[in-house]
């Protein structure tokens, strides 16, 4: 039996448990299915006592569960389902939450929506998000729904156009779009609510953690959880993945304003325009209607 007590990570319904190596600080995941907790108590009551800043995160790495499973390679009608699910109830719950932790039934939303999107994830994975996040967090013990919240509309920028129609219908599950909106114009307003999420809940854009001179160890670690396992809508190695530490590192004094730093990405450009190889599942194209998880 499992009582979640945030809102949140998806344990009580997912095979995963984490671990991480005291000596290398390695973060890596555990899959099993006698992990699965037979049930699973979803108290609000035991959520109420949770301060805005971790109720903010924890149901920004719900958000992310359910995002990466939905926009990656290996769904099916279910996870979709319940990725769509989870994303509607946080976007209309969250604030209350993070505003109003006493409000019961915003509690009991956002208990829901960490169950649906840990449903949606478990079965259909996450992605460079959470490989990014995991290396941070052994390396600099950065909390896991923090490095996701920051780090989320990066990568959704990152993947470009090839997640456009599925950003779309998350933008209409979130209630910021309608089904008649273009897919680029919904798109950007997912990522744009997701900023703003984040703005209101004092989230930052950088991680202060990051070494310059460990960069190519984590990006190693990232590159060595999701790859091949994570059914990423682009496939990004290692050199890739190095780009996002940099972008998470705060500016210096001597580099603010210098907009050609070569290390970073504008957020108009995607990878798809620095030949990066697209994951391709046999039969399937990229669509909604990939129906290849298991």
């Amino acid at each position: 039996m499992a009582v979640p007590t945030t809102a949140g990570t998806g344990s009580e319904t997912t095979l995963a448990t984490v671990i991480t190596d005291a000596q290398t600080r390695y973060k890596y995941a555990i899959n099993d299915f006698p992990l699965i907790p037979r049930y699973a108590v979803l108290d609000p009551k035991v959520t109420l006592s949770l301060p805005p800043f971790i109720t903010a995160a924890t149901g920004m790495d719900a958000l992310t569960h359910a995002v990466e499973a939905y926009i990656g390679n290996s769904t099916t009608y279910g996870t979709r389902q319940d990725a769509l699910l989870a994303v509607k109830l946080i976007f209309e719950n969250i604030d209350t939450a993070y505003n109003d932790g006493g409000n019961v039934e915003a509690r009991r939303n956002m208990l829901h929506a960490s169950f649906y999107a840990g449903c949606a994830f478990t079965k259909s994975y996450v992605g460079y998000v959470h490989a990014i996040a995991l290396s941070l967090g052994g390396e600099y013990n950065v909390p896991h729904g923090l490095a996701n919240a920051v780090i989320l509309p990066m990568l959704l920028e990152a993947y470009g156009e090839k997640i456009h129609k599925k950003l779309a219908r998350l933008a209409v599950a979130a209630g910021i779009a309608d089904e008649d909106t273009p897919c680029g114009e919904a798109a950007g307003r997912f990522i744009q609510a997701v900023k703003d999420m984040k703005k209101r809940f004092g989230i930052g854009d950088h991680i202060p953690e990051i070494q310059e001179t460990d960069i190519p160890k984590l990006a190693h670690y990232a590159d060595k959880e999701a790859n091949p396992l994570y059914p990423v809508p682009v496939l990004m190695g290692a050199p890739e993945l190095e780009r996002f530490y940099y972008m998470l590192m705060p500016e210096s004094d001597e580099d603010a304003g210098n907009e050609g730093a070569k290390n970073e990405v504008s957020e108009n450009e995607s990878f798809e325009n620095r030949n990066v190889t697209e994951m391709k599942t046999p039969g399937k194209g990229a669509d909604e209607d990939d129906r290849t998880g298991n």
